[in-house]
């Protein structure tokens, strides 16, 4: 990591930036950052911070004192203060953190001092920005760091790792070496041919092969990090009083939705968010689909329709003992385009042979359609893991477990080795037409640079505002 050149001159930002770096919420958390970075932030932490007895200034370490108003000297916070000096810092600057008590005031009003003592507010991302410019972090490593503090499962937190950790920078690094080591021998052919030995074309071809293995795979992994990254919206629908809350209640194992006999109980969408094989779910528990001269369940059901549109999945839930109604089947119609489970809810009131037999009756009337049936009685929480294993395979994945190097790629590092696959290809086309060798370092050119566009090696300054505009103020 601390081997990485900085980005050039022209991308550089400058000054010294300030954020709150932590979650402010009101009454929760007991410890809130002002975090500075830049060529003023000792200097304002000495305006600032007041260290009694002889505590020395030094880099790492912590002083206890008291935040006071420069001017007033106003006590603002009693706290601790880190200081990180060049280079041993995250953004590879001087560093400063307040560490105040939590809550909303006290660090607004740090916040609201280094300003005034020239620091600027920090844009979203610019702390990690700047340790990517200064060569702390590779692009796949501050993706990571985003990803990490947006992670919603410990597999999307183990694939977040991975990238900081830059064992995606090291393969595409080797596969960019590869690559330029297979330029080199090819432009010294062209430019003296007659003092080399033939080019070696079964040894290149051989290498642009393994690369193009090796960038497969890599491909391979985008859609479990997409998925790990993004989650499923799984909306329920069906029916009132089919048993979409309790479903939802004995899902997530908690009283998310009010549940009662009494038909349209649920007036609006509820939420809540789960983990099934690594992927994180939402959970939307619709109002129950029917026509009413309620205008508040009106406007429910309008929102059930709309999110059985928008979901990833549906879960359209009958009831068991009352078997596949006109009003089930209307509700089908709507939403049998869409990636569909259909529940068999409360199959605690009919008996195993009734079961089999709406089940087959079912699977009859709605062939060739041919959904995946789950059976569960969710007033006794029974059927949830049957129903996990559905949507899995409905979705196409097994549990999402990285693999032994833990790289899941983003859509854009995706992009960018579709390029390059795309460009290897054109490279071995070019080679099997028997082209000048001028025309095969063309496309191997281009492949190489896709590749740096991964890493940040080739980046453009939009790329990284499309990157960095993703992540919160104080990272």
């Amino acid at each position: 990591m601390d081997d990485q050149k900085p980005m050039s001159e022209g991308l550089k930002v400058g000054g010294t930036i300030a954020a709150i770096a932590t979650a402010i919420v009101p009454q929760q958390g007991s410890i809130g950052i002002v975090r500075l970075s830049g060529p003023e932030a000792p200097a304002i932490a000495k305006t600032l911070f007041h260290a009694p007895g002889h505590q020395p200034w030094e880099s790492h370490r912590i002083l206890y004192g008291y935040i006071r108003h420069p001017q007033t000297q106003h006590l603002v916070d009693e706290a601790l203060l880190l200081l990180m000096l060049a280079p041993r810092s995250y953004t590879r600057e001087d560093v400063v953190e307040f560490h105040c008590h939590g809550g909303m005031i006290a660090v607004q009003q740090v916040l609201q001092l280094c300003i005034a003592q020239g620091a600027r507010l920090a844009e979203p991302g610019e702390f990690t920005l700047r340790a990517f410019l200064n060569g702390r972090l590779d692009l796949t490593q501050a993706e990571g760091v985003a990803e990490l503090v947006g992670a919603k499962s410990q597999a999307a937190a183990n694939a977040a790792l991975a990238g900081i950790e830059g064992k995606l920078t090291q393969s595409i690094r080797q596969l960019r070496t590869t690559c330029l080591d297979i330029l080199a021998e090819i432009e010294a052919r062209i430019d003296f041919e007659e003092d080399l030995p033939p080019l070696d074309e079964p040894g290149v071809l051989a290498a642009i092969d393994r690369v193009s293995t090796t960038v497969s795979q890599l491909l391979a992994t985008a859609e479990q990090g997409e998925l790990l990254r993004t989650g499923l919206k799984v909306a329920i629908v069906g029916r009132p009083n089919v048993g979409k809350s309790s479903l939802l209640n004995a899902w997530s194992q908690s009283d998310r939705a009010i549940v009662t006999d009494l038909p349209g109980t649920t007036r609006d969408i509820v939420e809540s968010q789960l983990v099934v094989g690594g992927i994180p779910v939402q959970v939307i528990d619709t109002a129950g689909i029917r026509h009413s001269e309620d205008r508040v369940e009106q406007i429910g059901v309008a929102r059930s329709r709309q999110m059985a549109q928008l979901a990833d999945l549906v879960l359209l839930t009958i009831d068991g003992e009352m078997g596949w109604t006109a009003a089930d089947q209307e509700i089908y119609q709507e939403v049998k385009h869409r990636p569909l489970i259909i529940i068999l809810n409360k199959i605690d009131r009919i008996n195993p042979t009734q079961r089999q037999t709406l089940h087959q009756t079912l699977s009859v009337q709605l062939s060739p359609a041919s959904p995946i049936f789950i059976q569960t009685a969710a007033a006794f929480n029974q059927g949830i893991p049957d129903l996990e294993a559905a949507i899995l395979e409905t979705v196409k994945v097994g549990e999402v477990r990285v693999g032994d190097s833990g790289i899941a790629i983003n859509q854009r590092q995706g992009a960018a080795l579709i390029q390059t696959q795309t460009a290897l290809n054109r490279v071995k086309t070019t080679i099997a037409e028997q082209l000048p060798l001028d025309f095969w370092t063309i496309d191997l050119r281009d492949a190489i640079q896709k590749l740096g566009e991964v890493t940040g090696e080739e980046v453009t300054e939009s790329v990284l505002d499309r990157v960095f505009s993703r992540f919160c103020i104080g990272k």
